[in-house]
């Protein structure tokens, strides 16, 4: 068995700021709700996970080409990469 290797993530450099503290930003200014939070690992955007109505995390990764997210929940560490569709 091969272990997956993602660029992606080996290019990051340290974590960004999270665009805000109290939820998914999208949701907050829209009206929504969410289920689990994710945090952009490219520019810090806090979005929704895909088990949330609006699925705000994988909408910004598809939008904007940024393509690690990690957990923003509390005591959660992993990443995930939407371009090799693995954790990381």
């Amino acid at each position: 068995m091969t272990a997956v290797t993602c660029e992606h993530a080996a290019e990051l450099g340290e974590a960004p700021e999270p665009s805000t503290l109290d939820g998914c930003e999208d949701c907050l200014a829209g009206g929504g709700r969410w289920v689990h939070l994710r945090l952009c690992l490219s520019c810090g955007k806090v979005g929704c996970c895909d088990s949330s109505p609006a699925k705000h995390a994988s909408k910004h990764a598809a939008e904007s080409g940024h393509p690690v997210i990690r957990s923003f929940e509390p005591g959660e560490t992993w990443r995930w990469c939407f371009v090799d569709q693995t954790t990381v």
